[in-house]
């Protein structure tokens, strides 16, 4: 693979600016006197920022402490795993003392004379980053990782210190802008759920006025098979709803057979019974598009005249069969990752049935808050993509940066005073 750097950069490799810091393995027996100390795992290292929410411990002998201690101004690596967290770069600033680094995740510090950590932070997110990660790395389906040899051998585009820190005020002036955005939506979010909560109930209690029946009562087993027409093949993520199989698992689904696959059509419901954190219980979601092919483990459903869909697709996001479900499914997950649910269970769980008038009121004001929540998303997205466009064309010199911003903006309006 070939790399230059722009005119008057230097190009160097990782190790010449910087020393690659490995981390503690996990299981080692500590004899003799022990720390237990906070360490950071591949979880906590996010993209660009930390996910510091959970922090284990590991048990150390005092003599290790020095060696896998992470130090502020550090830029932290991810060994890989899933093909996003390949080699992101995130700065470490100190935020827990007596902080350790597993194995999994490469501790880089630069040579304060010669390169500034946000710098290779974004250098390491940027299009030049992603691309030597992912053409050094050692691949397998749907996995990726880099060694510390391959870390170190990061070809890096070294202008100078103060050009860099005008490209690092730039783009601190973005994220700054992001970070209002994301704490903004944060607070949209939080008063949608409030909001969700106080009309349709917490936690599966209902409020009292609302009869309850069962699905099988107010909705229809949907199990149509494809008669042959070019339908999309569809999957349900629990984060984002429906997503075309393909891009979820990152694979060509052509040629695999669908014959068994369930038909939906627009408005109908699916239930995915895959456990994950964010679900544990599985999810239920409505397609929003004119036909989708969907796993034939997936329980299918319509509701029947006289009920709202847009309502019910508010109920179920909620959570609302969470409780119910809890106490129906037997004996965990199966080794498919598939929870023990049989549909009739499914079916026998209970939703309210207000007024299809309330029905229809509580769903227009819920769709209008989380309307709201769309278009701070495309915004925030919208702005992630001119910053990605802005940190692309600094970062390869396309855009020249002055050296004293101020100090050319005057000689430019001298002279056009002067002309």
């Amino acid at each position: 693979m070939k790399f230059e750097a722009p005119t008057g950069w230097d190009l160097v490799s990782l190790s010449q600016v910087a020393t690659v810091q490995t981390g503690l393995a996990k299981g080692k027996v500590v004899n003799g006197q022990a720390l237990e100390l906070p360490y950071l795992r591949v979880a906590n290292v996010q993209d660009g920022h930390l996910d510091l929410e959970v922090i284990k411990t590991i048990t150390v002998s005092p003599e290790s402490v020095a060696r896998f201690s992470l130090q502020p101004g550090d830029v932290l690596f991810t060994e890989g795993g899933d093909f996003d967290k390949l080699g992101r770069g995130t700065v470490w600033r100190g935020e827990i003392p007596n902080c350790l680094h597993q194995n999994h995740v490469f501790a880089v510090r630069p040579s304060p004379s010669k390169l500034l950590p946000e710098f290779l932070a974004a250098l390491a997110s940027s299009a030049h980053g992603r691309r030597y990660f992912q053409l050094s790395s050692k691949q397998s389906t749907n996995l990726a990782s880099i060694n510390s040899t391959q870390l170190k051998e990061f070809p890096v585009p070294l202008p100078s210190l103060d050009l860099q820190r005008n490209i690092v005020e730039i783009l601190g002036t973005w994220d700054k802008a992001l970070e209002k955005l994301a704490t903004l939506r944060a607070s949209k979010q939080d008063r949608f759920n409030g909001l969700s909560q106080q009309i349709m109930g917490r936690g599966g209690v209902f409020p009292e006025r609302w009869p309850l029946k069962s699905l099988s009562a107010v909705s229809t087993p949907v199990r149509r098979k494809s008669a042959g027409d070019n339908h999309p093949v569809m999957t349900i993520s629990a984060k984002s709803g429906f997503l075309m199989q393909s891009d979820k698992f990152a694979r060509d689904m052509a040629g695999r057979s669908v014959e068994r696959y369930t038909l939906l059509h627009e408005g109908e419901f699916a239930y995915n019974k895959g456990n994950s954190k964010t679900a544990p219980y599985g999810c239920v979601f409505r397609l929003d598009r004119p036909t989708a092919l969907v796993p034939f483990v997936y329980y299918c459903f319509a509701l029947k005249p006289g009920f709202d869909p847009e309502f019910y697709e508010h109920l179920f996001a909620a959570g609302a069969l969470n409780h119910q479900l809890s106490r129906l499914i037997n004996s965990g997950v199966r080794n498919d990752g598939l929870l023990n649910l049989y549909s009739d269970h499914f079916y026998s769980c209970r939703v309210p049935v207000p007024p299809i008038y309330e029905q229809r009121k509580i769903a227009r004001a819920l769709t209008a808050a989380k309307q709201e929540l769309v278009l701070l998303d495309e915004e925030i997205e919208a702005l992630t993509r001119m910053k990605r466009g802005l940190m692309q064309k600094l970062l390869t010199g396309e855009w020249r940066v002055p050296l004293d911003p101020v100090e050319t903006l005057s000689k430019s309006e001298e002279s056009e005073h002067a002309g």
